[in-house]
């Protein structure tokens, strides 16, 4: 699969031949991981460069505070970053405090986030990582938020149903990400970093303090007026409302869990491979080793529907948790 590298990441590696320091050639390859598109095609790319920036940081012996990253970029975390964007006050602290052990600052007063805080979620047998951000409003917006979330797996856009204004709230951050090359994209709507610089993110739109008065019928402007997007509603006093909300996470993130088994022997399924959907066995054995897709001869199938141990070859396209024998020359 080609990389379809941007010229965000052409001007990044640049920036790293350029480079006459240890803290230069640090920023530069945090800014190529940071841009670099998100794909199978680029797997091998981002994992060489996770490794040349941790050698180069243990080279400079550079000394950060616990928890602490150079500049506003957000180490990705698990199987995919999900950035939780928002008006003032519209629960995206509260939300991460539901589904993380992140401990976020949350008040009932405008601006409580003022840098990013990044949590972990747990869908069964996965991590997905959620990260909360500063609030957008006109009234004021941290200028770096938008460059930050441009390069999320997923976007929440997270509004507060118990407020009258949830839809010029919902509008005005729409049009703030908007004027900063970042657009929310509802279902069926193309995603990704366009060539004009737009970067475009997949979005589920959460609706907070769903049980509040009103927030029923508010619920019922925002899909009439934002049709497009997949909708999930929480209320913090209601645990009925979060058991669904990991799983509606996993699902836009368009990935595939499977799990390895060696002839003779259970799958660990307390492990599972993740990768993009559509994946074929190929690419698993390459996740698992290089020297395994090499020697690579057939696989066997089990899962949902299938005829236990069906055998296929290396473009078999995986399905969600699959088991899969590989075999070898």
């Amino acid at each position: 699969m080609p990389a379809n590298l941007t010229p965000d990441y052409h001007n990044a590696e640049e920036k790293l031949r350029q480079a006459q320091t240890d803290e230069e050639r640090v920023a530069a390859l945090e800014e190529m991981l940071r841009v670099i598109p998100k794909h199978k095609g680029t797997s091998h790319m981002q994992a060489d460069l996770k490794t040349r920036l941790s050698k180069l940081r243990k080279e400079a012996g550079r000394k950060k505070a616990p928890g602490r990253k150079s500049g506003h970029y957000v180490e990705p975390e698990g199987i995919g970053q999900v950035f939780l964007l928002g008006p003032p006050n519209s629960g995206k602290s509260t939300l991460l405090d539901l589904f993380s052990k992140a401990a976020p600052k949350i008040g009932d007063y405008p601006f409580t986030t003022r840098s990013f805080q990044p949590g972990m979620m747990r869908h069964q047998n996965v991590w997905i990582q959620l990260v909360d951000l500063p609030p957008v409003s006109r009234e004021f917006m941290e200028t770096w938020v938008p460059s930050v979330a441009r390069y999320g797996d997923l976007a929440l856009l997270v509004l507060d149903l118990s407020s009258d204004d949830v839809l010029d709230q919902a509008q005005e951050v729409l049009d703030l990400l908007k004027e900063s090359k970042v657009a929310l994209a509802g279902e069926g709507e193309e995603f990704g970093q366009m060539d004009s610089g737009l970067a475009v993110l997949r979005t589920l739109l959460v609706g907070m303090k769903a049980g509040a008065p009103g927030a029923a019928d508010r619920l019922a402007m925002v899909r009439e007026i934002l049709p497009n997007y997949r909708v999930y509603t929480l209320d913090s006093q209601d645990p009925a409302t979060h058991e669904g909300f990991s799983g509606a996470v996993y699902a836009m993130l368009d990935k595939v869990r499977v799990y390895a088994k060696q002839p003779g022997k259970p799958a660990d399924k307390d492990e599972p491979f993740v990768l993009d959907l559509g994946a074929t066995v190929i690419e698993l054995a390459e996740k698992i080793h290089r020297d395994l897709a090499q020697r690579f001869q057939f696989a066997r199938i089990w899962g949902e529907g299938k005829i236990d141990g069906r055998k296929v070859n290396r473009d078999y396209v995986l399905e969600e948790e699959d088991v899969v024998e590989l075999h070898v020359g």
